[in-house]
């Protein structure tokens, strides 16, 4: 009942323990000295810490053969080994730390490369907030309980020592022993079942809260324009309620393993307490014999009672990594036939029979033919839903089509690697996404090599440079967290510098919608000509300065080209383009604001 709306995210796995072990063990092996210098540790501190019950056994011994000068010796051995205990210890806690530092830095290295190699599908259906509580959130868990079981490894290794204690001490008691572990054995794996299942909800319902927090503070300007803390508050506590509520359920189940293991450790000890004073009683073994299986039995069941709650921890760990691997091994949609350079491309586009849906069953092209020649200009206009900037997107290979080829100056588009392919892309999205910096280093984020000289000069042949005087500090002005101390045209303006600078062969313009002033738009229009000049361009069309300025005009209706040519010729025909003119572009057009000029004026 605490569970609700913590469903798994599509690419989550379920990993085996031998699995995820053998794929924590595959970071491990990396720090192999350090590795092997803590085993080193551990193997020590198991040998040092078993010592202490058999010295205070000899200790009994002697005082019980009237041995008494033995006695300080016995008591400084007992310091030595407290002494060497306490600087293993110490060793062995800073080199685990050092080693799931550098453990969990990897890891967290290869999931933020997941995460960029992602396609764009795979960000359509999985929220970022998510993504990153996996990439920090559960890495560092991850990390916590992996120096947390460091113990048990070590508890794990003196039981081995202990054993041989026990055996040396008293067979049968030892077997005694050894009859009662089924219960704490099928008692641990249990509570490993159970600590599996909660801490997998644990970790989503941290997830959401995460992704709640940057789903909300990324649109704070939205929720104080129409007044809405208050239900972004209240959506927040019951997120958080809800994470509440599963990690007390998680909290309860672990708290529950200690006493549980205590009540059957308590069952194991008296029943050796009682068998063993029988054979006191007889003469089977002296009462020193009996005192030190008594004491190494109490350190024997430590680290088992430990082992048996933290292995329920552990899964908590375990949990936190199958999370970040699920990320780390999710699949990509895209298909690659090949990885070739994509060198000298002109920028011929040829789509035939694509088809693509972005949902199952739910097409968006269907037998989609198109030729684009190198160099041409194109220009997609229809009604929300079209097809425009899916055509742009496929070309861009953001998503996979299901059918049918496209080709790139006669190439499959699937042949071309996709990071060098892209290099000849220059993309404009219809809301440029500007990093937090200055303006020079946003656009030579296109091209890091760009030298200042070559982007201040770009710069400036748009408009004479004039759009850069309403600027503190011109190309140093800082454009803030995603560009928010520019307008939206400014920002348009370094989206488009951005890809003068990179010189692409192929120029994708998907046209913000937004409307911004008459000045900004004519220094963006002579932005986009200097980029038509040079490439094959298509032109996503939101503004008519942009239609007149294409070579071709492609008309979509759900998905099919219904109507093409150039705006004289469309409006010529009287069709649909002619109808989205009069509905959407007349009223940018010179005439018509003159028009209305002398109708007002005249009223």
């Amino acid at each position: 009942m605490f569970f609700g709306n913590l469903e798994a995210d599509k690419y989550d796995r379920n990993y085996g323990d031998g699995a995820l072990f053998r794929r924590i063990w595959s970071y491990v092996r990396q720090q192999k000295a350090l590795f092997w210098g803590i085993i080193g540790a551990f193997s020590l501190l198991a040998v040092v810490s078993s010592l202490r019950p058999l010295l205070i056994a000899w200790g009994v011994d002697a005082l019980e053969q009237s041995q008494a000068d033995l006695v300080p010796l016995i008591l400084l051995a007992l310091l030595v080994s407290a002494i060497f205990e306490y600087f293993l210890n110490y060793a062995r806690r800073l080199w685990i730390g050092y080693l799931v530092s550098r453990l969990v830095a990897h890891m967290r290295r290869d999931a933020f490369q997941a995460a960029l190699n992602r396609d764009l599908a795979f960000y359509d259906t999985n929220k970022t907030g998510k993504i990153v509580s996996r990439i920090t959130s559960d890495t560092q868990e991850f990390a916590d309980v992996m120096i947390l079981t460091s113990d048990v490894i070590s508890q794990v290794i003196s039981l081995g020592v202990l054993i041989a204690v026990l055996i040396d001490s008293s067979l049968i008691l030892t077997l005694i022993l050894l009859v009662t572990m089924p219960m704490f054995i099928v008692t641990a794996v249990f509570f490993r079942n159970l600590a599996r299942k909660v801490t997998r909800k644990g970790a989503r319902a941290m997830a959401v809260v995460n992704d709640n927090i940057q789903e909300s503070v990324t649109g704070i300007s939205v929720a104080k324009n129409f007044r809405r803390e208050a239900m972004i508050y209240d959506e927040f506590r019951r997120v958080n309620a809800l994470s509440y509520k599963t990690n007390l359920t998680r909290g309860f189940v672990f708290a529950l393993v200690f006493p549980v293991m205590n009540g059957l450790i308590g069952l194991a000890i008296g029943i050796i307490v009682y068998v063993g004073a029988g054979y006191v009683l007889d003469g089977t073994i002296s009462a020193a014999e009996w005192f030190l299986f008594i004491q190494a039995v109490d350190r024997f069941l430590f680290p088992l009672i430990n082992f048996a709650s933290f292995w329920s921890q552990l899964q908590q760990g375990l949990s936190a990594a199958e999370r970040v691997f699920a990320l780390i091994d999710a699949e990509n949609t895209l298909v690659q036939h090949d990885s070739r350079p994509a060198q000298g491309l002109r920028g011929a586009i040829r789509f035939r029979d694509v088809d693509f849906s972005y949902v199952d069953g739910q097409p968006v092209l269907k037998k989609f033919n198109l030729d684009i020649r190198a160099g041409e200009n194109v220009a997609f206009v229809g009604h929300t839903g079209s097809g425009k900037s899916t055509i742009a997107k496929l070309v861009a290979r953001f998503y996979e089509f299901q059918g049918g080829t496209i080709t790139i100056d006669g190439q499959d588009i699937r042949s071309f690697d996709p990071q060098d392919y892209r290099a000849h892309l220059g993309i404009v999205p219809q809301q440029p996404f500007l990093f937090s910096g200055t303006i020079m280093e946003n656009v030579r984020y296109a091209r890091p090599n760009a030298s200042d000289e070559e982007i201040e000069r770009l710069a400036h042949s748009i408009g004479g440079g004039e759009w850069l005087e309403t600027l503190p500090q011109g190309l140093h002005s800082h454009v803030g967290e995603r560009g928010a101390r520019l307008s939206m045209g400014q920002r348009q303006l370094v989206s488009l510098l951005r890809v003068l600078v990179q010189q692409p062969a192929i120029f994708i313009l998907d046209e913000a919608t937004a409307s911004i002033d008459p000045f900004t738009e004519m220094q963006i229009q002579e932005a986009v000509q200097m980029i038509l000049a040079q490439s094959t361009s298509i032109l996503v069309a939101h503004r008519l300065s942009t239609v007149r300025s294409a070579d071709r005009i492609i008309v979509l209706r759900r998905g099919e080209i219904i109507e093409e040519g150039s705006h004289e010729q469309l409006m010529a025909q009287g069709g649909h383009y002619a109808e989205l003119y009069d509905t959407y572009f007349r009223h940018q057009s010179l005439d018509y604001v003159e028009n209305a000029r002398t109708m007002l004026e005249e009223a």
